[in-house]
């Protein structure tokens, strides 16, 4: 019992030495977390006295006090999300609660009259009084007196309301907290423990001071509301007010590279919370840091030294610009950004996902223990890192031609020369195979492509050293020979090869995109697949999405869909998906006649395509042409039946493709309320997936204010007839 009591109360000493180590807190939560964690750490005397009591405690008390230390583990949480987590978030989280206690004001002020109320800031907003708000602003006689006003405002409340519940919401997490400190500080019974009167006369004040604090909010910084407010509500080709920026980055404390890169990466952290799915108030958080994080750079070209060593220069007319050398600073495009520290590049990497990053900042993700893509959410199928020497090279250039010194890499990262695993032996025989290849004799030609096919198939150390003896140009120039074995080794040959990252660019600079394309279109079925799953190999890189599409490649990769074996729609499916990730792909797709063989594919029996179908749909739906294809394809009974009865991940998708038909297109909205969709979204908003519920609300919205328009209508034409009919039986004798 002895070793079970000082074990738990060593337990508590800890936890609050572990809050006593948190540092800083963010400005949105410095008081109320400060003020916290300086009552927990005056509990330490209480602690080292009980562990030094000789007589047993009252079974109360040991119960009160592993309360207490559950206690402490949550508020240590707490606390460290507040000094670690974003402090954008942390301010959003206020201002998005502050703007729908405005709107709920608003409609208090409505339903009274106009007469003025006074709603306290801090009012808890719940679903019960939201569901009043929604109620009041449906009354007829609310929207008989103030028309659309009422509706558009649930519109807004909805959405803010949305908003505020899918973050945790920090203030009531801290009440919840301070709550469970002063309940379980209450039960224990100090005035009966052996321990100083004055270490008694310090819990009570502490216990006094978790009353008062129960349910109160600190004043907010209005100033710091109002600056986030303009740039929150400014248009994206609006310039922000420099000051305004200014005030944010001093008071976030945003002013250094160090707490820049840390804002970054707590902000991909809370994407990964809300399930990778960053939705609309992220991107207003990620483009309001790129933003302080912009001028900051303009502001102090030194940013790579220490944080604390440099201070924002005081405000000047020309703050605006400033100088590296004798040349103006140029806004740094954002293709050359990481998107996780949203600095210039300096050593480029690729991820399995196909996107790129700065290796120090993707390491440093990694060694954090995710194992997710930051951008995409995606899982990494592995944790290699390609170098993007493309992205390098463009990067150099753009430096060059703005008179800037390009990026110089950190030397740890530098490569050394490769070295293969090959034996002597194993580069001798490739050699001799590459004779082979470049001879004028067919068979030789056909057999040295097939064993090169399987060495590059065997292992990465294989595709390197092939690639390294100049393999590549010579495959490339026997994709178009007559023999079609020949040919289908060449191509697979090459997609083996493209596996390593470094030999994607040598390929597409070898010009083998139109050899593969040629393929695509008049090779055997086994050479078409595998030419399909080469471009889509290649189109990984987001510079060669571009190249791809322009080549020709999507009318055969659309026959490919419509007409090869499962394995080869699957092949073209996947190409075609990442090559209308750049938008100039999505008419060249739309005009191949994809959109016949998508609604074909979704209807078939088997269903063996329905997931690539609708994620291709849903990735063109945006493109003007696509939403009109679909639509003469009559595909919205389709698109409601997966939205009721697919599997998850086909409702999001048949959801996503929804949405765009409804926008601003109201026979679509009529039919989708025809064919029963309502039901079937207000299931999907409770059920689905975090992108399937969001899709679902937007929808639900928009037919919700669809159907009242309607009713609106109906009213108004009934009375006008009624009131043509009246003036009728009054003019006649």
């Amino acid at each position: 019992m002895e070793e079970e009591k000082g074990a738990l109360v060593q337990g508590l000493i800890d936890a609050v030495n572990q809050i006593a180590s948190i540092g800083d807190y963010s400005c949105a939560v410095k008081k109320e977390y400060c003020n916290l964690a300086r009552r927990l750490k005056l509990l330490t005397p209480m602690f080292e006295e009980i562990r030094e009591i000789k007589e047993q405690i009252p079974e109360e008390t040991v119960k009160a006090l592993v309360s207490l230390k559950e206690a402490l583990v949550s508020a240590k949480e707490l606390l460290i999300f507040g000094s670690e987590g974003s402090k954008i978030y942390l301010v959003f989280y206020k201002l998005n609660s502050a703007s729908i206690n405005f709107l709920l004001y608003k409609l208090y002020k409505l339903e009274e009259g106009m007469e003025e109320l006074r709603i306290e800031r801090d009012v808890v907003v719940t679903s019960t009084l939201c569901e009043w708000a929604f109620q009041v602003a449906a009354k007829p006689w609310m929207r008989m007196i103030y028309g659309m006003d009422a509706l558009l405002l649930t519109d807004e409340l909805f959405s803010l309301y949305l908003q505020v519940l899918e973050r945790k919401q920090i203030m009531h997490k801290f009440h919840e907290v301070t709550a469970r400190l002063e309940q379980a500080l209450s039960r224990i019974s100090h005035e009966n423990l052996d321990i100083l009167e004055e270490v008694k006369e310090q819990v009570e004040l502490v216990l006094a001071q978790f009353r008062r604090a129960k349910g109160r909010v600190d004043v907010p910084d209005v100033e710091l509301y109002e600056d986030l407010l303009s740039l929150y509500n400014k248009s994206n080709d609006a310039a922000a007010d420099p000051e305004v920026l200014r005030r944010l980055a001093e008071k976030l404390q945003l002013v250094g590279i160090a707490e820049l890169m840390q804002e970054s990466l707590a902000l991909h952290e809370m994407v990964c919370a809300s399930g990778g799915d960053p939705g609309a108030i992220f991107e207003k958080m990620s483009n309001l840091l790129k933003e302080i994080k912009d001028f900051v750079q303009t502001e102090n070209p030194n940013l790579d030294a220490p944080a604390r060593e440099k201070n924002l220069p005081p405000s000047s007319s020309s703050a605006q610009t400033t100088t590296v050398g004798n040349h103006k600073a140029s806004v740094i495009p954002d293709d050359f950004r990481c998107p996780i520290s949203l600095e210039l590049m300096k050593d480029p990497v690729i991820v399995s996902t196909g996107q790129t990053y700065e290796r120090s900042c993707i390491e440093k993700w990694l060694e954090q223990g995710h194992r997710t893509c930051p951008k995409t959410q995606q899982t990494l199928s592995n944790p290699a890192l390609t170098p993007n020497y493309v992205l390098r090279s463009l990067i150099a250039q753009w430096c060059e031609a703005n008179g800037i010194d390009p990026p110089k890499r950190p030397s740890s990262s530098q490569p050394s020369k490769t070295k293969f695993a090959c034996s002597p032996a194993e580069l001798t025989k490739i050699q001799i195979l590459l004779c082979k290849l470049s001879s004028s004799n067919p068979e030789d030609q056909r057999t040295a492509a097939g064993e090169i096919r399987l060495l590059a198939k065997r292992n990465a150390d294989n595709r390197v050293a092939i690639a390294e003896a100049g393999a590549i140009p010579l495959l490339v120039k026997i994709l178009s020979t007559p023999d079609s074995r020949t040919q289908e080794h060449a191509v697979t040959a090459l997609l083996n090869l493209s596996i390593c990252e470094d030999n994607k660019g040598s390929i597409i600079s070898s010009g083998a995109v139109p050899g593969i394309v040629q393929v695509l279109k008049k090779g055997s079925m086994e050479a078409r697949e595998n030419a399909a799953a080469t471009l889509f190999s290649l189109s990984v890189v987001d510079e060669n999405k571009v190249a791809i599409g322009a080549s020709g490649a999507i009318p055969p990769l659309v026959t490919l869909l419509s007409e090869g074996t499962q394995r080869g729609k699957k092949d073209a499916a996947t190409a075609l998906f990442n090559l209308c990730i750049y938008q100039g792909n999505k008419g060249k797709t739309v005009r191949a006649g994809v959109i016949p063989t998508l609604m074909r594919l979704l209807t078939e029996p088997g269903g063996g395509m329905v997931d690539e179908a609708l994620a291709i749909l849903a990735i063109l739906a945006s493109h003007p042409e696509a939403k009109s294809a679909i639509g003469a394809a009559k595909a919205m009974p389709v698109l409601v039946d997966f939205i009721g009865n697919g599997l998850p991940r086909s409702k999001e998708n048949a959801a996503a493709v929804l949405v765009h038909l409804c926008a601003g297109d109201q026979q679509h909205l009529a039919d989708a309320e025809e064919l029963g969709v309502m039901g079937h979204l207000v299931d999907l908003a409770q059920n689905g997936t975090d992108r399937g519920k969001r899709k679902a609300a937007q929808l639900l919205q928009r037919l919700s204010r669809f159907v009242e328009q309607q009713k609106r209508s109906q009213s108004q034409a009934e009375a006008q007839a009624e009131q043509s009919l009246s003036q009728s039986r009054a003019q006649q004798p």
